[in-house]
C-alpha cells in the first residue's frame, strides 16, 4: 500500500483498518478523527507499537492503550500523558525492558525504590535519573556497578566520598585519579565478592 493511496482514504475507517494493519505508522497519515479511534490505534499498535506516537492526546491518556504501546516498545512511554507517566504499572512495565525509562517517568516515581532497580538493572547509567536519595541507596548503586562500571559517576555515595576524602588524599600527595581509582575498587570488591 502506498502512502498516497492511504492520504486518500485517510477518513475511511474500514481502508484505514487495513492500512495500520499492513504498516502501523500509517496513523500518522489518518485524520485527527480516527487518530482519536480507539480500535484503530490499538489495531496500529498491533502491528507496530511505535505508532503509539500518532495517537490522539486523549488516547495517549488511556492506559490500556499506553500499556498497549509500552509492551511493544517501552521506550514509548515518552507518548504518554503526564497522569500516565505516573503510573506505578505502566513505569514497571517500561522500565523492565527500557532502563532509560526511567527518564521519562514521573518525578516521583523516580524515588520508588523498585522502579528505579527495575530500570537499574536494565542500565546501570540510568541511576542517573533516580531520586538523589535512590542515588545514595548503597544496594542501587551496587546493582549499578554490577550492570555498567562507569555508572558509578552518577552515585551520590561516589560524590559524597569524593568530597569527603579529597583533601585527605591531596595534604598525601595522592592524586585524585588515584583516589577514585582506589574507591572504585573497594565499592567493586564490595560488589562481586558477596
Amino acid at each position: 500500500m502506498e502512502e498516497q493511496e492511504v492520504m486518500k482514504h485517510r477518513e475511511d475507517k474500514e481502508f484505514m483498518m487495513q492500512a495500520v494493519s499492513e504498516n502501523g505508522k500509517f496513523l500518522d497519515l489518518a485524520s485527527d478523527d480516527l487518530k482519536d479511534d480507539k480500535e484503530l490505534v490499538k489495531k496500529a499498535l498491533e502491528q507496530d507499537s511505535e505508532a503509539l506516537e500518532f495517537a490522539s492526546d486523549r488516547l495517549k491518556n488511556d492506559k490500556e492503550i499506553i500499556m498497549k504501546g509500552v509492551q511493544g516498545a517501552p521506550w514509548t512511554i515518552c507518548y504518554a500523558s503526564e497522569e500516565l507517566r505516573a503510573d506505578r504499572e505502566i513505569a514497571i512495565e517500561s522500565c523492565k525492558n527500557y532502563g532509560q525509562a526511567l527518564y521519562y517517568v514521573s518525578e516521583k516515581l523516580r524515588d520508588d525504590e523498585e522502579i528505579a532497580k527495575v530500570a537499574v538493572q536494565n542500565k546501570g547509567s540510568i541511576i542517573k535519573y533516580a531520586s538523589d536519595r535512590l542515588r545514595d541507596n548503597k544496594e542501587l548503586a551496587q546493582i549499578a556497578l554490577k550492570q555498567d562500571k562507569r555508572s558509578i559517576s552518577f552515585s551520590v555515595l561516589e560524590i559524597k566520598a569524593r568530597r569527603r576524602h579529597k583533601s585527605d588524599y591531596v595534604t598525601m600527595g595522592v592524586t585524585m585519579g588515584t583516589f577514585l581509582f582506589a574507591h572504585f575498587c573497594e565499592i567493586w570488591d564490595t560488589s562481586y565478592n558477596k
